[in-house]
């Protein structure tokens, strides 16, 4: 298995991960975003097959997002005189497994791969913490991968936000 960045001319078609919306995000919408640069997108492909993909964006965690109580527990990972009203994050927009691969631990492994990729490669600009907004079926997951939820109560009626602090890495 490879991991390959989304490209123009890259195909997608034939993905599908049981879930309409992260199957149409690929199809339909992450090339746009690529040309816009909203957010890039990589694939995990075995043998020319799509096993899974993921994209990611900038993003930030702010005060207004959040409770006070809340918003104390990410402020206090901070030295006094590094507080601010946001810190800067990576936004885990979409991340999906193909149906066909269930069962088989890749959304961890490529977690991991995330994170370590994130790690060792973001030399431009700096962030401390990854963020999802993470389906609700989908929390256990990413609580398993070290995720922790940022709010109290669903943003809506299916997601979630959670975060990982990139300093609880080795």
């Amino acid at each position: 298995m490879k991991l390959v960045r989304l490209s123009a001319d890259t195909l997608v078609d034939g993905f599908d991960c049981g879930d309409e919306d992260l199957n149409n995000f690929l199809i339909e919408d992450a090339k746009g975003f690529l040309n816009k640069r909203i957010a890039n997108s990589f694939i995990l492909e075995d043998e020319g097959t799509i096993v899974a993909y993921f994209c990611l964006l900038n993003d930030k965690i702010s005060k207004q997002e959040v409770t006070n109580s809340q918003w104390r527990k990410i402020k206090d990972r901070f030295p006094d005189g590094k507080r601010f009203s946001s810190y800067p994050a990576i936004k885990i927009g979409r991340f999906a497994v193909s149906s066909l691969h269930r069962g088989e631990h890749i959304g961890t492994k490529l977690m991991n791969l995330i994170k370590d990729m994130l790690n060792t490669n973001s030399n431009y600009s700096a962030f401390r913490f990854i963020t999802v907004d993470a389906y609700l079926d989908a929390i256990l997951f990413y609580e398993k991968n070290g995720f922790t939820k940022l709010t109290q109560k669903e943003e809506n009626d299916h997601t979630r936000l959670m975060f990982f602090d990139m300093m609880e890495l080795p």
